[in-house]
């Protein structure tokens, strides 16, 4: 399995005394990862501990901090060197945090541990880590990620994250050269499982049981929902809104249930990491159109598999994705007139066309200059060549 690439950032900071926590989505591969980190340590006493395991729960289980430290220590089989202790799944364990701080402050151990979600992360120990944590995100495998696993591009490229060199028309010659892969990330999307295994039905198979352990799991740890149907259906009716502005109103009205409800599922959704809201771009326009939020799911392999939407949604979705590599995502709506699908780090305006035109690329920089912008592309799904379009697929 080749590494992903936050493995090689995380590598960076083993030696500062800061916990290293990584969270994202189930199965984006959080575990596989800090195995691998683990791996990489071997002239430090080290140990690996699963919060999954109700024996190793016991492990953290004393009142007394100072004996679970001396618990570690003989498990990792140390002395007086610095212990590397690795913590899969913290949030089957919430007052681990407390435990973790007290060792850190005392003891310098290291910890490196996996959490489910920034939803655990906000509501169980907002504070008890204040600034003894380095935290990093984990998604499904960008396109770049997804082109490196399967050898197409080198590790450098596909670290390199370059604005300046994504905003340029390419040729025809290098955009054929993905375009199929495009496709089959497109239909698939980024999860390490999906991308390494070669049969479409397979594929589709894992998906399905990703999103089956998403409820299995997630929803019985990290909330407290008695009726899982009610969010498993408020799921399905964002499939078609993907790309479009969130109406709680109307949701809330179509499920039966009240709009503080549906804030909380869009909370808890958007915590662990299975869909993103993006907000309204509020720099230099009217206050008035800051509210509203439109909806994209983490992973097109998913969002194909719970339900269906158009070639537009799905790349706009995709395209979404990629983008937030780079910064801030927000868009633009003035009254349902005018709009820019993603303005990022209120700078640059990109429209998301399947098939971008010259005539696209004037009325999105025409409408950039209005806020102020200064500048604007169109990311095209097909190969144009109109000056100014920028393709999702070299993201």
């Amino acid at each position: 399995m080749k590494k992903r690439l936050l493995y090689y950032k995380i590598l960076r900071y083993l030696s500062h005394k800061n916990a290293l926590v990584i969270t994202g989505m189930r199965q984006v591969g959080k575990t596989t990862l800090m195995r691998q980190i683990f791996e990489n340590i071997n002239d430090s006493p080290k140990l690996w501990l699963d919060l999954d395991n109700p024996l190793d729960q016991k492990v953290f289980e004393d009142i007394d901090y100072n004996n679970i430290y001396l618990r570690l220590r003989d498990l990792a089989g140390g002395g007086a060197e610095r212990l590397f202790i690795f913590v899969d799944e913290i949030q089957n364990f919430p007052e681990i945090t407390k435990i973790i701080k007290f060792l850190i402050d005392h003891y310098g151990i290291k910890f490196i541990v996996t959490g489910s979600s920034n939803f655990y992360l906000k509501n169980l120990f907002p504070e008890s880590l204040s600034g003894r944590k380095f935290l990093y995100y984990l998604p499904p495998l960008s396109f770049r990620e997804y082109l490196y696993f399967h050898d197409k591009v080198s590790q450098a490229e596909a670290e390199k994250i370059d604005l300046a060199s994504a905003k340029q028309t390419t040729d025809a010659i290098k955009f054929t050269k993905y375009e199929e892969e495009y496709a089959r990330y497109l239909r698939y999307g980024g999860f390490p499982e999906v991308v390494t295994t070669g049969e479409t039905e397979a594929k589709t198979q894992i998906l399905k049981n990703i999103f089956a352990s998403f409820f299995e799991k997630d929803l019985k740890i990290l909330a407290d929902y008695s009726d899982s149907r009610e969010l498993r259906d408020l799921i399905l009716l964002l499939v078609p809104r993907v790309g479009s502005m969130v109406d709680v109103t109307k949701l809330a009205s179509e499920l039966g249930v009240t709009r503080t409800k549906i804030y909380g599922y869009l909370e808890f959704l958007q915590g662990v990491f299975f869909i993103r809201l993006m907000p309204k771009y509020a720099k230099g326009v009217d206050r008035s159109v800051a509210a509203g939020r439109r909806v994209y799911f983490s992973d097109t392999g998913i969002l194909n598999t719970i339900g269906n939407v158009n070639d537009a949604q799905l790349f706009e979705n995709a395209a979404v994705n990629q983008l937030a590599d780079y910064g801030e995502l927000s868009f633009y709506n003035c009254r349902n007139k005018a709009e820019i699908d993603v303005i990022l780090n209120k700078k640059t305006a990109f429209e998301i066309k399947l098939t971008g035109t010259a005539a696209d690329v004037k009325k999105v920089k025409d409408l950039a200059d209005k806020i102020n912008l200064k500048e604007a592309a169109i990311i095209s799904k097909k190969f144009v060549g109109a000056d100014g379009v920028a393709y999702a697929v070299f993201f």
